[in-house]
C-alpha cells in the first residue's frame, strides 16, 4: 500500500515539473493525425517537440536532477518513468508476466535490460541493444482501448520495445524523454 502510494506521488512530481510539455492527447483529447488505427484497437502514436519546446524541456529536465549532463539527466528521467509505470505483476499468472526494464548507454549505443521474475522464483534477463548510428528519433507508442498494458515502440521496426501499466501520460512522457535521449546521444556522436 505504502509503495503504491509513493509511486503515485513521485509520478505526480514528475508529471508536475514536466507538465506544460505533455501532449494534448494525454488527457484524452486531440488523437494526432500519425496516430494509426489497427485491427485490435489499439492507437499508435508519435510525439515531437520543436526547439523552443525541447530548450524549455532539457532546462526543467536539468532543474529537475541537479549536476547532470542533457543526456544523463534524460537517461536519468526514463528510468525513473520506467519504474514509475512499471507494470504491477501481482497477482497475474506467469504466463502473463511482464519484464521490468532499466535503460543504460553503452558507447555508441542504447542497452535496454529487462528482468522477469517468475512466479516460481527464478528470473529471467533480457537485453537488446539499439545501435545510435541511424537510429530514428522519432519514437511512437501504442496505447490499446482495453488491457493493462501499453507499449514504447521500437523506431526501427514498430514492435514493443517497453512495456508500461497502461497510463497515457506516462507512456507519452516516456516516448518523448527516450526520442529526446536518442536525439542528444547521436548530437554528442
Amino acid at each position: 500500500m505504502r509503495s503504491g502510494l509513493l509511486q503515485r506521488l513521485r509520478r505526480g512530481l514528475l508529471l508536475a515539473l514536466l507538465g506544460a510539455s505533455l501532449p494534448a492527447n494525454a488527457a484524452g483529447e486531440n488523437v494526432p493525425a500519425s496516430a494509426r488505427q489497427g485491427d485490435s484497437g489499439e492507437a499508435s502514436h508519435s510525439l515531437a517537440l520543436d526547439g523552443a519546446e525541447r530548450a524549455r524541456y532539457l532546462s526543467e529536465l536539468k532543474r529537475l536532477y541537479p549536476g547532470k549532463s542533457a543526456q544523463r539527466a534524460l537517461l536519468e528521467h526514463c528510468n525513473r518513468l520506467l519504474e514509475s509505470y512499471a507494470p504491477c505483476t501481482q497477482g497475474r499468472a506467469a504466463r502473463e508476466a511482464v519484464p521490468l526494464f532499466q535503460l543504460e548507454l553503452l558507447g555508441d549505443a542504447l542497452k535496454v535490460r529487462g528482468e522477469l521474475r517468475h512466479a516460481d522464483g527464478r528470473l529471467s534477463l533480457s537485453e537488446r541493444t539499439l545501435p545510435l548510428a541511424g537510429l530514428p528519433r522519432q519514437l511512437g507508442y501504442l496505447y490499446p482501448e482495453q488491457g493493462a498494458l501499453c507499449h514504447v515502440l521500437d523506431p526501427r521496426d514498430a514492435t514493443p520495445l517497453l512495456t508500461l501499466s497502461r497510463d497515457l501520460t506516462g507512456v507519452a512522457e516516456l516516448t518523448r524523454a527516450l526520442g529526446l535521449l536518442i536525439g542528444e546521444l547521436q548530437q554528442a556522436a
